[in-house]
């Protein structure tokens, strides 16, 4: 599927508002990403003006889901949408909800990262931490592409990916609590970075749920709830 699915109106003003609204949510997921990009920069760096930024950056992403969810809603009353254009607009609303969600966990990171700043001067033990965030960082980046083309054929190759995500936030745990019972001093530091972990692995999470909003938009199947190979078995059609 492309973007034929819009553009196909009577009303030219109609598309217009189907590809702006579209075009808001990409937006959002750019601002998104690099808040996340950057939070996790300034933990592994110590960089405190970036964290600052990170921070500041969390009011444009909820100015932008309110903006997305006003527009979407006076289309609905304006237009009455159906078929596609009616599920384009509920995946839309759930997105943002999303990514507004995503923008939190990577303000949650930024401020770990600052209160970490003067107790923590051993980043690199934080490998594991690094490559976690590689992984949701390129979840997320999947499923706005897969957005952006309307095309949901490698959703499951996204989506598979929680499974290493959430075997990386189990051995990251294990690790923590080793180091805490090693020597009690680390309690404290230990458990800001466990919060940078859970971050990372729900913005996994949410990744997984944009995939699975864009299934119900694209074919009008609704796979929430559905195991990894459940999902697998409904996108091959069998």
């Amino acid at each position: 599927m492309d973007n034929s699915k819009i553009g196909q109106h009577i009303s030219g003003q109609f598309n217009k508002e189907l590809e702006d609204v579209r075009n808001k949510v990409l937006t959002m997921g750019g601002l998104v990403e690099q808040q996340i990009e950057q939070a996790v920069t300034a933990f592994s760096t110590g960089d405190m003006e970036m964290a600052e930024l990170v921070i500041k950056q969390d009011n444009q992403v909820d100015a932008l889901e309110m903006a997305i969810d006003q527009e979407c809603m006076q289309i609905l009353a304006l237009r009455q949408p159906a078929a596609f254009d009616l599920r384009l607009l509920i995946t839309i609303i759930k997105v943002v909800n999303d990514l507004e969600r995503v923008g939190d966990m990577a303000e949650r990171i930024a401020e770990m990262a600052i209160q970490l700043s003067s107790t923590d001067s051993k980043r690199d033990q934080y490998y594991e931490l690094e490559h976690m965030a590689e992984l949701v960082q390129g979840m997320l980046h999947g499923a706005l592409d897969v957005f952006a083309r309307m095309n949901v054929e490698d959703v499951t190759s996204i989506t598979g990916l929680d499974e290493n995500v959430d075997r990386e936030y189990g051995s990251i745990i294990r690790q923590l609590i080793t180091k805490m019972m090693e020597d009690p001093r680390n309690i404290t530091r230990m458990l800001d970075v466990l919060w940078i972990a859970r971050s990372l692995e729900r913005i996994g999470d949410h990744a997984c749920n944009i995939c699975e909003h864009l299934i119900y938009m694209v074919k009008g199947e609704d796979v929430r709830h559905l195991t990894q190979e459940e999902l697998e078995r409904k996108m091959k059609g069998s």
